[in-house]
């Protein structure tokens, strides 16, 4: 049979059936493919033998020489165990195996040279190790090929059964033996020797069984810049498709509703970035093909000007515009901000919500059919089938992690051609994933605050600091201005957190009594109305103090608000920290937040609380937060599958990461169809990608 790397595993020498339904279960290797990428976790010194004297509690892996002088089976419990006395000539330890005794009493013979190798424990004064791996010493020698020996994921079953790591690395053995070390070039000859790469036999087969560290980290770059570079490549090709197969509508003119906003209307100067912000989305809606941008910008950085002024282009054009938000309370902010800044220019908008009754969705319906409706604001409401658009040019998505990917297709559909999208999101996200997750998207960025924002003084105070905060309140309070105090909600724990919500919400009541202060709280477990009606007590300041779970995280807009307390900082993570102090420092006043804290913190913790009280610059904070939470956490389940990498990590080679973006864009931008003969390679792969699931290809 002729062996490629689809091959079954069932296949290979030494693996048998039931091995081969273990490591499907268990590792999920179905192929000569599958085990080929199975990397080594890390790898360990084999050239390193310890004497029996040389021994410490609780060590991480040793191997010793020596020979089993005796063996004892010993009753427990549940059936027996099997210790082994071995010797060297500077004393004696014990080998304990609790299961397979009988296969191990009859393989190992007394008084003969063996390398044991496993984790030793001190129990009794006695050292043991249980479950060592045991080679003789003659095999040994034979075996050790290289000093550094590959260490595999495994897992409890697998060791059970006996599938140890010596045979998972026998296993590994035949396979190159099988299929000679040889296997199909994946790069062009080009990208390898300006890049001075190993070829992909030679990484692959130092990724297994390295001869040495130089050649291990040449190995281990060649295989993570190549699958970062076909993550890009698949990325920016289905960017480039997008552009030449989905024709968008030409916006042609910048008309009378935009130039009387921008020359006459427009409440501030925009700033540098806005202004370039926007210069990149009329490029994209005067070309012929659709726009799918993502805008990212800190809280408070002017995205809804921008997304209001691109509006003011479909309508320059004859066409309508509509934006969809997650929450009710967001959608009607937008609503009403966009009402305010448009009322000078003869526009209709409308805002359509789960809470509209059925005379306003009767009369928006129409006035979208018969065109009369320019601008249509909303949440997934807006993507029923009975709202049905005239001519809908553009739409806006606000804080898109927030839709599923069949809602928001559903946008798609609302004209004969798909609309311009433009994606915004406040929670930023640090550039290496941008790169990975939205690598399809073209991003802008708006990383400047408009002037006169004053920065949000962030303090981290401990519980024993609270009368002093207490004090700060009132002096605040007594400047006219409104507070927050926000404390945790975790599912996990809801109860306990909603006890303390309410605690904290009577200590408030205790030193803030009425009829000097109101106080408004919100919480989850509260009705829709109710919440509401608290929502709009402080909007409209006839309460001081808001008192809140993590509701208020998205949505709520109160100039007058110049205080954020955070109780059990600890206990949030940095993006939420951050979008909850953006709910302050709105207005022309200094603004405040402070992070309450038991004594009690982790290092995670302190990382987390060190870096809100040195920065307020979004990225510099979703950076560190990639690196204390990881891509997966950061993204959620329903992006997180591009970032199933086999070897590459975004955060720790992110800087193989831009290197693989740039020569990825660097070759489809001379050559976007790859039919140029030095990259019929790379041609090859990309094909592969779409059969089989992950880059790595056949045996040449």
């Amino acid at each position: 049979m002729s062996v490629t790397l689809q091959t079954p595993i069932d296949y290979l020498k030494g693996v048998g059936p039931n091995r081969a339904d273990l490591l499907r279960s268990e590792l999920g290797i179905h192929t000569y493919q599958d085990l080929i990428n199975l990397f080594p976790n890390r790898y360990l010194d084999r050239t390193t033998y310890y004497k029996i004297n040389e021994l410490q509690r609780n060590s991480s892996e040793v191997q010793v020489i020596g020979q089993i002088i005796a063996f004892k089976e010993i009753a427990q419990k549940r059936g027996k165990r099997l210790v082994a006395t071995f010797q060297d000539d500077t004393g004696t330890m014990e080998l304990v195996w609790f299961r397979g005794q009988k296969w191990i009493r009859d393989s190992l013979k007394l008084k003969t040279p063996y390398v044991i190798f496993g984790k030793v424990n001190l129990f009794n004064g006695v050292f043991s190790m249980p479950h060592p791996e045991t080679e003789s010493l003659s095999e040994h020698k034979q075996n050790l090929r290289s000093s550094m020996q590959a260490v595999y994921p495994s897992t409890e079953k697998l060791s059970n059964k006996g599938v140890t790591n010596r045979v998972m690395t026998k296993i590994m053995q035949r396979l190159f033996l099988e299929t000679k070390g040889r296997f199909y070039e994946t790069l062009s000859e080009g990208l390898i020797s300006e890049l001075k790469l190993l070829s992909k036999s030679e990484a692959l087969f130092n990724i297994h069984f390295p001869k040495n560290q130089d050649l291990l980290a040449r190995a281990e770059f060649r295989l993570k810049f190549e699958e970062l570079f076909y993550v890009q490549v698949q990325l920016i090709l289905k960017n480039l498709i997008h552009k030449s197969k989905i024709k968008g509508f030409p916006f042609e003119t910048v008309g009378d509703y935009f130039n009387s906003f921008y020359n006459d209307h427009l409440p501030f100067n925009l700033t540098n970035a806005q202004k370039r912000v926007i210069k990149e989305i009329r490029q994209d809606l005067g070309s012929n093909a659709q726009m799918n941008r993502l805008l990212q910008g800190d809280v408070g950085s002017g995205k809804t000007i921008v997304a209001f002024m691109s509006m003011l282009m479909a309508l320059d054009n004859g066409f309508q515009a509509c934006l969809m938000a997650p929450t009710e309370i967001l959608s009607v902010q937008h609503y009403q901000g966009l009402q305010e800044i448009s009322k000078n220019l003869n526009i209709s908008i409308k805002l359509l919500t789960g809470s509209s009754n059925t005379s306003q969705r009767r009369k928006i319906h129409e006035m979208l059919e018969n065109g009369s409706l320019n601008l249509l604001i909303g949440t997934h409401a807006l993507l029923e089938d009975k709202v049905k658009f005239k001519n809908l040019g553009l739409a806006i998505i606000d804080e898109q992690h927030r839709f599923g990917v069949a809602q928001r297709s559903k946008l798609w559909k609302k004209n004969t051609s798909p609309p311009h999208i433009l994606v915004m999101t406040a929670t930023p996200i640090p550039r290496t994933l941008a790169m990975s997750v939205y690598g399809d998207l073209d991003i802008s960025v708006i990383d400047e605050l408009p002037p006169g924002r004053q920065a949000i003084k962030t303090v981290h105070r401990y519980d024993s600091n609270r009368l002093k905060v207490m004090r700060f309140m009132r002096d605040e309070i007594e400047k006219g201005r409104q507070i927050y105090i926000v404390y945790p909600l975790i599912q996990e724990s809801e109860h306990m957190d909603y006890k303390d919500l309410m605690d904290g919400y009577e200590s408030v009541v205790r030193e803030f009594p009425q009829p000097n202060y109101q106080i408004s709280i919100v919480h989850g477990k509260m009705k829709p109305a109710d919440k509401e009606f608290e929502m709009q007590r402080f909007v409209k300041g006839d309460t001081q103090i808001m008192v809140a779970t993590t509701v208020i995280e998205v949505g709520v807009n109160v100039p007058n608000a110049s205080v954020m307390i955070i109780e059990s900082a600890e206990r949030f993570g940095l993006a939420q920290l951050h979008q909850l102090r953006g709910r302050v420092g709105r207005g022309a006043e200094q603004s405040y937040c402070i992070l309450m804290t038991s004594h009690k913190l982790s290092q995670d913790s302190k990382t987390r609380l060190e870096t809100m009280t040195r920065t307020s610059d979004g990225f510099e904070i979703a950076e560190v937060d990639l690196r204390l939470r990881g891509p997966g956490d950061i993204m959620g389940t329903q992006q997180s599958g591009i970032l199933n990498l086999k070897i590459a990590d975004v955060v720790k080679d992110k800087d193989i990461l831009q290197s693989a973006r740039f020569y990825a864009k660097r070759i489809l931008g001379s050559d976007p169809s790859l039919g140029q003969p030095e990259h019929k390679n790379i041609l090859q792969t990309y094909r592969d990608l779409g059969k089989y699931k992950n880059i790595w290809n056949y045996i040449s």
